[in-house]
């Protein structure tokens, strides 16, 4: 068998992937780092509450904000920065390994820009839909979120390509079927609260997003309103 010597290590990706994945990456490492004391000194040990304190997105402030109709842009901005946090090293690196991967196969179809539309909308729709439940005050923190918007965008790609070929649409949804099940039932066993409202809201964004802002997207659904 013949190698290619100059092939790159690593499969290369979109540079925008890259863009949303080495915050998470940088945030987490320095958190870690300051829990296992190799960092920062004896203070470093709150940097994850700390950080979680700064980024996460309170549904319970939400609902305030809107009731007064004022909305402060340093707290405002945690709408769209609580992707950066987690609550844990393996939480971070499940996020990361999906938006590396997921991010790859949407990235190398949509643009950059399309990407980041995805991403972010997703996490505003997540957030969002769990300020919509009454009572809940737990902060929303983790890339969950807009990680499933992309996992709805790559869904959108399935969709279109069966479409393509004439099979049956509806297969494109068995990635997130799983997923969602799965998280059902990992949540049932040790309590996972409403955090699967968030992600679900995330792929429901991401996949109409990806209607709009899809290579051809707009004139794809042009076309299908004038079939019916």
């Amino acid at each position: 068998m013949q190698r290619d010597t100059n092939a790159p290590p690593l499969n290369p990706l979109p540079p925008v992937v890259w863009a949303l994945a080495l915050p998470i990456i940088a945030m987490e490492v320095v958190v870690t780092l300051g829990a296992r004391g190799l960092a920062g000194g004896p203070g470093a040990v709150g940097w994850r509450l700390d950080a979680v304190q700064r980024f996460a997105f309170s549904p319970d402030l939400m609902r305030q904000m809107i009731d007064q109709w004022a909305f402060p842009p340093d707290q405002l901005m945690r709408i769209v920065t609580y992707p950066v946090i987690h609550s844990s090293f393996t939480h971070a690196l499940f996020v990361i390994v999906i938006l590396l991967a997921i991010g790859k196969m949407v990235g190398e179809v949509f643009r950059w820009w399309a990407v980041l539309v995805v991403f972010f909308g997703a996490a505003i729709a997540g957030a969002l839909a769990i300020t919509l439940i009454p009572g809940l005050q737990a902060p929303l923190i983790g890339g969950y979120p807009p990680v499933y918007g992309l996992i709805g965008g790559f869904t959108f790609l399935l969709w279109v390509n069966l479409a393509a070929v004439g099979a049956n649409k509806y297969r494109a949804f068995t990635l997130i079927g799983f997923l969602l099940g799965f998280q059902l039932l990992f949540g049932m066993i040790f309590g996972g609260g409403w955090v699967w409202v968030a992600d679900l809201a995330g792929f429901l964004a991401g996949f109409l997003l990806s209607f709009v802002v899809s290579p051809g997207g707009w004139g794809r659904v042009r076309d299908k309103l004038r079939q019916r």
